[in-house]
């Protein structure tokens, strides 16, 4: 199965926004509403008190997008679709949204929000390149948060983003192309152990300027051609718990090319001690 466009981006959506289009877009006139996500991995009492991109609502990434870990999903499961729909709801988010995602940590915390919702068939979601630092540093202004309005209208359909299990990763390692986003330690047999057999090494950073920003096309497009991008290839990528990951598949979105994350990712993969492990600097 070759590389196939975004679904989203196939329908003239970009999957990613910079700070000067997100400030068109929050001051233009459209029909509907833009909807501002600040994602943290976990929320506490200090968050409600800082500024951010004004309007925006606070996002706990483990306690509103990751499901109920159980046995063989790994450390951060998707979410189910009541889950979604809550939170759809509760932000306020209807067919014609935008949504903006955005973070002040790890650009990966963001872009594991930007594809949970877009795996949930949120239509437009947008990932705001650089985070909240980007959009300072461009001019924006800070200001407070907003309470969630709780009236979206979005119905949410789960499986709108291709999703590899342990065996279709495994199958993929051999037949297409699987990504590992981790560290190289990790990754040659650290601490964690090493990787599915046939996974080849693109740590997520490789994806990121010097500034936290998505590097330019033509240099993604090497980047990924270097570790065996063609067309006609099938991609997919993991991680350590399925997060870090969801920057190659944020990348190769804005290149045209939609690859498939393995959720459950190193932290499933290694829980069952009958699967194979490679080691060293080689896919194997």
């Amino acid at each position: 199965m070759p590389p196939s466009p975004d679904p989203a981006a196939a329908a003239g959506v970009a999957p990613v926004v910079a700070p000067d289009a997100l400030r068109t877009l929050l001051t233009g006139e459209r029909s509907g509403r833009v909807v501002l996500l600040e994602v943290r991995r976990e929320l506490g009492p200090a968050d409600a008190r800082r500024t951010g991109v004004p309007g925006a609502l606070l996002v706990g990434l483990t306690a509103d997008l990751v499901g109920t870990p159980r046995e063989g999903t790994g450390s951060l499961p998707l979410p189910d679709r009541a889950q979604v729909q809550d939170r759809v709801e509760r932000w306020g988010v209807d067919p014609d949204s935008v949504v903006v995602v955005y973070t002040r940590d790890q650009p990966a915390l963001a872009a594991r929000a930007w594809w949970t919702l877009r795996w949930a068939g949120v239509p437009d979601v947008r990932y705001l390149d650089g985070g909240l630092d980007a959009w300072v540093a461009a001019g924006g202004p800070l200001g407070e948060h907003s309470e969630p309005p709780g009236s979206g209208a979005l119905r949410v359909t789960l499986g709108s983003l291709p999703v590899l299990d342990d065996d279709g990763a495994a199958a993929l390692a051999r037949s297409g192309l699987l990504l590992d986003a981790r560290g190289t330690h990790a990754y040659a047999g650290g601490v964690t152990g090493g990787h599915v057999p046939g996974a080849h090494h693109l740590p997520s950073t490789a994806n990121l300027d010097g500034l936290g920003r998505l590097r330019r096309a033509d240099a993604l497009r090497a980047t990924y051609d270097a570790v065996g991008l063609a067309e006609g290839v099938e991609v997919g990528a993991y991680c350590g718990g399925g997060t870090s990951a969801t920057l190659d598949v944020l990348a190769l979105a804005t290149l045209g090319v939609t690859a498939a994350l393995y959720p459950g990712s190193w932290s499933a993969w290694s829980s069952d001690p009958s699967r194979p492990v490679a080691t060293g600097d080689r896919p194997g």
